[in-house]
């Protein structure tokens, strides 16, 4: 992960200063940036083409600190249902201690920039494909498709993303918010395991239950 340092680092962290639920990135004007940043405006340029581009180094640097912890916990992991567990925990905490990521996070999902739209779309898919290279790699869902884990990690992925503004805008259903997601990922990963078992293991299944 690239280390952000002097007035690039500073005009990022003074971007998530100013962004709140009402305003985005692209709102952002260079001189309150700067201001905020307690830089000259000049620096802007020195760092960044236009704002576009300042807003693809604010989601990379929003990914990147974000994933390189929770990519840990996961290699750690000894089942799904823990690896399941300490992503959902670690990114709602994360979200919540820095909630203008999650701001920036859904609102340029659906914002005005077509190259940031792209750019966040990526970031998505980085962290799902990561998800499942960790999942197939500690061998933690058996008898299931690389691709079915891949599909349903771009899913989780997505859906913690929404869920995360519950989670930070609603203290007291906290706990049920996070139960809620680790409950729909599980089953996703159960409901793909039953999918790939054959006749006779369904049979031999339901006979045990019995």
């Amino acid at each position: 992960m690239s280390v952000l340092t002097g007035g690039k680092l500073k005009l990022i962290q003074a971007a998530l200063r100013l962004i709140t639920q009402s305003r985005s990135l692209t709102s952002l004007g260079l001189r309150e940036l700067a201001r905020e940043a307690s830089l000259n405006p000049n620096t802007f340029y020195r760092h960044f083409q236009n704002l576009d581009e300042f807003g693809l180094q604010v989601l990379s640097y929003i990914a990147e600190d974000m994933k390189s912890g929770v990519r840990e916990l996961r290699r750690t992991a000894e089942t799904s249902e823990q690896a399941v567990h300490d992503t959902v925990t670690f990114v709602y905490h994360y979200f919540l201690a820095n909630p203008a990521a999650t701001t920036v996070a859904v609102r340029e999902l659906h914002g005005p920039s077509p190259l940031l739209r792209r750019a966040l779309e990526n970031q998505l898919d980085a962290s799902a494909r990561e998800m499942g290279e960790d999942i197939i790699d500690r061998q933690l869902v058996s008898g299931v498709e690389p691709h079915t884990i891949h599909e349903i990690s771009t899913m989780t992925i997505r859906y913690i993303l929404f869920r995360a503004m519950d989670y930070i805008d609603q203290p007291a259903q906290r706990e049920r918010i996070q139960l809620e997601t680790e409950r729909f990922i599980n089953r996703q990963f159960r409901g793909a395991i039953i999918e790939h078992l054959t006749r006779a293991e369904l049979d031999t299944l339901a006979g045990d239950k019995k």
